[in-house]
C-alpha cells in the first residue's frame, strides 16, 4: 500500500497525540522556558515528519526523519527533568516517555524501508 499523504503515516498520527497530550499536561506549567521547550521539541517531531514526507524525496524524507527522531529523545530528556522538578509524577512520565519511545521506534523502521 502506498502512502499518499503523511497523514495515513502512524509516526505521525501518534506524534500529533503525543504534541496534544504534552501541551495539555504542561498548560498550566509557569516555568514558562521549561514548557517552551518541551512544547517546541514535541511540536516538532508531528512537523519534521510531515515536511519530510511533502518534499517527496526519499533522501530528503530520511533527513526529516532523523531529526523527528531526535525530537524524539529532547522530549524523552525534558520529560526527565519534568519529573526530577515534581512537574508531572511517575505515572504521567511513563505514559509519555513510552509513546515517545514508541514513536522513536517507529520513525526507525520507516528509515529501514526507504
Amino acid at each position: 500500500m502506498r502512502i499518499e499523504k503523511f497523514e495515513d503515516l502512524i509516526c505521525w498520527q501518534k506524534a500529533r497525540e503525543l504534541a496534544t497530550i504534552t501541551y495539555f499536561t504542561f498548560k498550566v506549567n509557569r516555568d514558562f522556558s521549561f514548557k517552551d521547550q518541551i512544547e517546541r521539541a514535541v511540536v516538532s517531531i508531528s512537523n519534521n515528519i510531515a515536511e519530510g514526507f511533502e518534499r517527496k524525496s526519499n533522501k530528503e524524507f530520511n533527513q526529516f526523519l532523523h531529526i523527528a527522531k531526535g525530537s524524539c529523545g529532547e522530549v524523552r530528556s525534558m520529560l526527565y527533568i519534568a519529573l526530577d522538578l515534581g512537574y508531572i509524577n511517575q505515572t504521567k512520565f511513563d505514559d509519555l516517555c513510552n509513546k515517545s519511545f514508541e514513536i522513536s521506534k517507529i520513525i526507525s523502521g520507516l528509515i529501514k524501508t526507504l
